[in-house]
């Protein structure tokens, strides 16, 4: 994204042209960028070549999934509706990994039904429930056991997962028990020990606390693990002065790990793989002064893009045309909805806007549209993918007849 004689462009596009030709609120994302993300994640572990799962929550978009998948990247999931969306995107099952702590009976059976890489089980009746459903479908079935390390991965707690307070994973007194469960069972094969503490992870320390918590449970068990599954949780920089992950450091300590145990890496990213490829093209619809602010009023809302209304997230906002004005007061940027959440941010200096301005929210490709819905009864926006000097609808705008 730059701006081009004062015109803000994406891949050289004029966004007041997306805007123009395909209404507003409408999400953008940039394949150079997705290209550009997916070799790098690639090239910083190309040393132990690692099965790159993304994750299908933070983008469920079956068209930009295909786009990925072109890239030979697997599919974590965490419900039978993201492993249908994986398949149909041309996932190869094989490259498929099943997460979550609350698989229903219905979900374990299709997924054996598919015949996916691994089931990552969270507790023991989870894998007594897989066995059950193998057993009657006379099948062995590759399961991992996710591991609880207890490890802060200094992130919103929000979006921490790997803290013993977290729901997710198994404490090492109840790993342990069912490995041996495990080994007495004919039905399921325990191929993987599963990790994963949190989202939006800056620092490479966390990982490295994890690894060499890892390290010593696959010592003290003495099992032979096929697979290890490290997660995902990689961060990208919303704001231009945020410090970024060091991915050769997590590499080396990935390198350091793997000289005891010989095992495949699985990865499971997605937002490091569309985070900062989507963008939030919304119209500003009213200017409602206040006293010591403005309120700029958009066509965009939190059923749009909840995440500053669900963890206080903050995305960059842009004008589309730049001009030399600038606001003596402070703008706060909000939505239609009928909620004090629905705000957006609140900038100061910000350039001096008029009603019908164009504006956009940058980094929304993960947990953006994944995370919309109709509240308000509001249609959803049409999705976007700039693919070389081509703007393809990936997805067509919600109209309210399909809604009623």
């Amino acid at each position: 994204m730059e701006y081009i004689k004062k015109k803000l462009t994406i891949d050289k596009v004029k966004i007041e042209d997306i805007a123009k030709k395909f209404g507003t609120p409408s999400y953008c994302y940039s394949y150079l960028e997705l290209k550009k993300n997916i070799n790098n994640f690639k090239k910083n572990f190309k040393s132990f070549s690692p099965l790159i799962c993304f994750a299908i929550k933070s983008n469920t978009n079956v068209n930009l999934i295909k786009e990925i998948q072109k890239f030979g990247l697997g599919a974590d999931v965490v419900s039978m509706g993201e492993l249908m969306m994986a398949l149909k995107a041309g996932i190869n099952p094989k490259k498929i990994v099943f997460s979550g702590v609350g698989k229903t009976s219905d979900e374990i059976s299709y997924a054996i039904d598919k015949k996916i890489l691994l089931i990552n089980a969270e507790s023991k009746s989870e894998i007594k429930e897989i066995d059950k459903i193998a057993r009657i479908k006379k099948k062995k079935v590759q399961i991992g056991i996710r591991l609880n390390p207890n490890t802060d991965a200094k992130t919103l707690s929000q979006i921490s997962t790997g803290k013993k307070e977290n729901k997710f994973g198994v404490n090492e007194k109840t790993f342990l028990e069912l490995i041996n469960y495990c080994k007495n069972s004919q039905n399921v094969s325990l191929e993987c020990l599963s990790v994963h503490i949190g989202s939006q992870i800056l620092d490479h320390k966390p990982y490295e606390k994890m690894l060499n918590v890892v390290d010593k449970i696959i010592t003290k068990t003495k099992h032979k693990f096929k697979f290890i599954d490290l997660g995902g949780g990689m961060g990208i920089a919303y704001n231009d002065n945020s410090k970024k992950l060091n991915y050769s450091k997590y590499n080396v300590a990935i390198k350091k790990f793997l000289k005891k145990h010989n095992s495949k890496i699985i990865f499971e990213p997605g937002r490091s793989i569309v985070g900062n490829i989507g963008f939030l093209i919304s119209k500003v619809i009213y200017i409602k002064e206040n006293d010591k602010k403005d309120f700029i009023i958009l066509d965009a809302a939190m059923n749009d893009l909840m995440r500053p209304a669900l963890y206080g997230a903050h995305h960059k906002t842009l004008p589309s045309i730049k001009t030399n004005q600038i606001s003596k007061k402070t703008y706060e940027f909000v939505g239609p909805i009928c909620e004090s959440t629905d705000k957006f941010t609140s900038l100061h200096k910000f350039q001096k806007l008029k009603e019908k301005d164009i504006i956009v929210m940058c980094d929304v490709g993960a947990y953006g549209m994944s995370l919309s819905s109709n509240y308000n009864l509001r249609p959803k926006p049409t999705e976007l993918l700039i693919k070389g000097s081509k703007i393809k609808v990936i997805k067509k705008r919600q109209k309210h007849k399909d809604l009623m």
